[in-house]
């Protein structure tokens, strides 16, 4: 298999969509925000680009204004709200001078930007070769002989340390440079985001351990999508706050109905009947009533449609109700702790803890997980979560 950090990142996020994405290979509109970003790196490209002199603030913002139109052509008018436009494309300029004044491009030795990186990780337990690519934004040499690697962020959230200290972003642009520069001292790999919206970097660092944990993960992660292809395809999908800026919304088993019942011309068979009953499922929660028996009726009408429409979440007048199904592993603790104690593992769990010890499963070797997994049985949970007053602008709970 051929991946990269992105793919591997939307498949974590949402399983569906990495299907759409990188299976179906179902092309989506690119947003506003995919402007902004990429007209953003490619400036910042520019500026570091020596030749002989580096060019200055007046042909950096030029050459942004340049990129910005070009880039905005081939845009669906529809996905392009000109009032945003204007802010994200202000914000650009303004971005790139205190970027420009705080970061003098003759101040730094730059020895490669958009660094390509490809290469392959063998994986043991199948026999099987996959290829690992990437972009590295910006890699530097520094005055001890180290490098450092940066990658820009147009968010405007900043995480802390230690969410960043866990990055597979940087955890995989490390093993990157050294399979691209085997020559370099892995210990001397600087990783940094630089928050342009805020104008400040934050900088973290791997371990051996954490690179082989990070190796690991990638692995198990590929073989979980092989299950899934195996499996007929099934990958489900994952509702969260991403969905807003999803480009498969209309098409996704969570939003579909949402958007055909509010299609007038689209006339869903057994509609009034299910907005009647989602009605009362909402009634019969919100009275916080005995009547167990009833509402276990609704759900099996509720899941029939479902399994009909084959949606994941339907919408009535009064809500929508969302069906998730969770898997998760259950086991012999007392058995494991066997396993684990000998390696030094068995502390991190602390009191015995299936959650913890889902957490540190990928970093452990295959043998091991081999034990681990065969006192494991799996148990699947179906459950049917509700959201009142929905509508395309007011949906973030309940996701």
């Amino acid at each position: 298999m051929r991946t990269s950090y992105s793919s591997i990142e939307c498949f974590r996020n949402c399983p569906l969509k990495y299907k759409y994405q990188n299976i179906d290979k179902i092309k989506a509109p690119k947003n506003i925000d995919a402007l902004f970003g990429s007209s953003i790196h490619a400036s910042l490209k520019f500026m570091f680009q020596r030749g002989p002199l580096y060019p200055t603030l007046d042909q950096i913002i030029d050459f942004f204004r340049t990129v910005w139109e070009q880039k905005k052509l081939p845009m669906d008018a529809e996905v392009l709200d000109s009032s945003a436009e204007t802010v994200y494309y202000k914000e650009g300029l303004s971005l790139l001078e205190k970027f420009y004044k705080n970061n003098p491009p003759w101040n730094y030795n730059v020895v490669d930007m958009e660094s390509r990186f490809e290469f392959e990780i063998d994986d043991s337990k199948t026999g099987e070769k996959h290829t690992l690519s990437g972009i590295m934004d910006r890699i530097d040499k520094n005055a001890d002989g180290g490098f450092e690697i940066i990658d820009y962020k147009t968010k405007r959230k900043m995480p802390g340390q230690k969410e960043i200290d866990s990055d597979l972003q940087m955890s995989i642009y490390q093993l990157g440079l050294m399979k691209k520069w085997p020559h370099i001292d892995a210990n001397k790999i600087k990783l940094s985001f630089y928050f342009l919206k805020h104008g400040e970097k934050i900088s973290t660092s791997r371990t051996k351990e954490q690179v082989e944990e990070t190796r690991n993960f990638i692995l198990e992660t590929i073989r979980d999508i092989n299950e899934k292809i195996k499996d007929g395809n099934n990958f489900p999908p994952t509702p969260s706050p991403l969905c807003d800026w999803c480009e498969y919304r209309q098409m996704c088993p969570m939003w579909k109905h949402l958007y055909r019942k509010q299609n007038e011309k689209d006339k869903i068979k057994n509609q009034e009947e299910l907005n009647r009953i989602i009605g009362e499922y909402f009634r019969l929660k919100d009275q916080n009533s005995q009547n167990s028996d009833r509402l276990d009726e609704l759900k099996t009408f509720v899941y029939g449609f479902m399994d009909e429409q084959k949606v994941e979440r339907v919408f009535g007048e009064e809500g929508y109700l969302t069906r998730t199904i969770k898997e998760k592993n259950v086991y012999d603790l007392e058995k494991i702790k066997d396993i684990l104690k000998p390696v030094g593992k068995w502390d991190e769990i602390l009191e015995p803890d299936e959650k913890k010890l889902d957490k540190i499963l990928p970093s452990l070797s295959d043998e091991l997980k081999e034990k681990i997994l065969s006192f494991a049985e799996k148990k699947k949970t179906v459950t049917l979560n509700m959201k009142k007053k929905i509508s395309l602008d007011d949906d973030e709970e309940g996701k």
